[in-house]
């Protein structure tokens, strides 16, 4: 996925500022795609420069609102119906699984009982998310990408329950 074109989704739905996207970024977005404050705002930028949005109003602070232009809009409709997903999966705590054999088999179960808590801990914020019916196609969409997490969440706490009931790990 493209920052550049989760940023037009976004503005796609309403105008913001810099930070109202962080924010979004980080109460929803952020479980399926990470951006840092640090990215954003140099790709806002790169957006503003290439005519797919414009700033249509100043807010408090000197701050800017952005909003999308039809030339954006046309961009991500056509990053969404003529681009394959990239499908490369890279996940920090499965590499670490497959490097467990390297530790103890005491420091092997600790690892494995840190990640079903974080995932509980995880599956709970999710599950707070869900709570609200979807009012129209906007929040039924974020609701598919919500379900999604909240099943593979599920699936990997119960993963590594399994992982755990294998213990003591073989050295």
């Amino acid at each position: 996925m493209s920052l550049r074109h989760a940023l037009l989704g976004l503005l796609a739905e309403r105008p913001r500022t810099g930070y109202a996207l962080l924010k979004h970024f980080e109460g929803s977005i952020s479980y399926v795609w990470t951006a840092r404050h640090s990215q954003i705002y140099p790709e806002l930028a790169r957006l503003q420069e290439d005519g797919f949005i414009r700033q249509s109003a100043s807010g408090p602070r000197g701050s800017k609102i952005y909003e999308i232009t039809k030339a954006g809009l046309d961009e991500v409709r056509r990053w969404l119906r003529e681009t394959e997903p990239e499908r490369t999966v890279r996940s920090d705590p499965l590499l670490r699984v497959f490097l467990l054999w390297l530790l103890q088999p005491e420091e092997r179960e600790e690892f494995l009982r840190r990640e079903l808590e974080h995932n509980r801990a995880y599956l709970a914020r999710l599950e707070q998310l869900g709570r609200s019916e979807p009012a129209n196609a906007t929040e039924q969409t974020f609701r598919f990408a919500l379900e999604h997490g909240l099943r593979a969440t599920r699936a990997r706490i119960g993963w590594l329950e399994w992982a755990l009931a294998q213990s003591p790990l073989p050295e």
